[in-house]
């Protein structure tokens, strides 16, 4: 395991590097001039190539590229077209906002798929395992835009029970974790009922039925601690699309977290800001994967990594 780490933190370095390489392109092939956006629709072309020059855009993309590491690998993203502010300090800013609400739509995954996964193994082709399945396939199925769409207009604009935009309270966290969770949450359930219905047709298993174990204590204790490496590894996994779905979900409720910053950022071409917050996400979801392995790890010291 310790050797194992060694190797994915050492290829840590390079992931970057090619995310950043991936993003640097892919952004510059957008359409659209950050020159112009900046100098206004009015501007003459002298102007707008006097803006470009201040913002250095008139040098050779291997140039501007390199400009961009050397910042990147001191902790310095360069300073946002639009607001002038340095990144890195627009990014601390609003990730504090994403990290609660991933953190809360985690924990709403989890508090609610694994029990609702558990139910369905344990009453397999029941109606309970039906509701649960058909719940999990929709919620993993349904836009989750369409989802904070429909509890906006019922919970906020309706009923008054909740705030509609911004993070005001901590009313204002209930329904955009609610939308960010459900995607993960069916995913969890599903994962969690296959888990458990391998392990149940174990003979461990039928060996503390017959030796008149109570319920909780075989299906807790024995089939869900010896299903927990997949439930982990897919809790891990899904970290990347929590991340994916704030996007979507801060733009919509006006939130202040880097999917919104985000959003921004390529409505006005701000490269700077794209690229600092695509490297800080992926960071998050290659650190979050590798956290998940360990556990895995510790849970199962049977497996090797390779």
């Amino acid at each position: 395991m310790k050797s194992y780490i060694i190797k994915k933190l050492f290829a840590f370095p390079f992931i970057l590097i090619g995310v950043s390489l991936v993003v640097f392109i892919a952004i510059r092939s957008l359409p659209g001039d950050p020159a112009r956006l900046m100098a206004g629709n009015q501007a003459t072309p002298e102007a707008v190539q006097d803006m470009r020059v201040r913002l250095g855009l008139e040098q050779p993309l291997p140039v501007q590229y390199i400009k961009f590491v050397e910042g990147a690998v001191q902790g310095d993203f360069g300073h946002s077209l639009k607001s002038k502010q340095p990144v890195l300090s627009e990014i601390s800013e609003r990730l504090p906002y994403t990290l609660i609400l991933a953190l809360l739509a985690y924990i709403v995954a989890i508090v609610v798929g694994v029990p609702a996964g558990m139910l369905g193994a344990v009453y397999q082709h029941r109606a309970i395992d039906q509701i649960v399945m058909i719940l999990a396939i929709t919620g993993a199925s349904v836009a989750n835009f369409w989802l904070a769409l429909l509890a906006m207009n019922y919970f906020s604009v309706e009923l008054h029970w909740l705030p509609l935009l911004g993070a005001t309270s901590w009313k204002s966290y209930i329904l955009p974790t609610l939308t960010l969770a459900i995607f993960p949450m069916a995913v969890v359930a599903r994962m969690t009922r296959s888990g458990v219905i391998d392990v149940l047709s174990a003979d461990y298993i039928r060996t503390a039925k017959a030796k008149g174990l109570s319920p909780v204590r075989i299906y807790w204790l024995h089939a869900f601690r010896n299903a927990l490496v997949p439930i982990v590894t897919i809790i891990a996994l899904n970290f990347g699309s929590l991340i994916g779905g704030a996007v979507v979900t801060e733009s919509l409720f006006n939130w202040p977290g880097i999917g919104r910053l985000l959003v921004d950022s390529v409505r006005y071409r701000d490269y700077p800001v794209i690229e600092g917050v695509t490297l800080v996400a992926v960071s998050g979801v290659v650190l979050m994967n590798l956290l998940g392995e360990v556990v895995i790890g510790f849970l199962n010291p049977k497996i090797r990594f390779n």
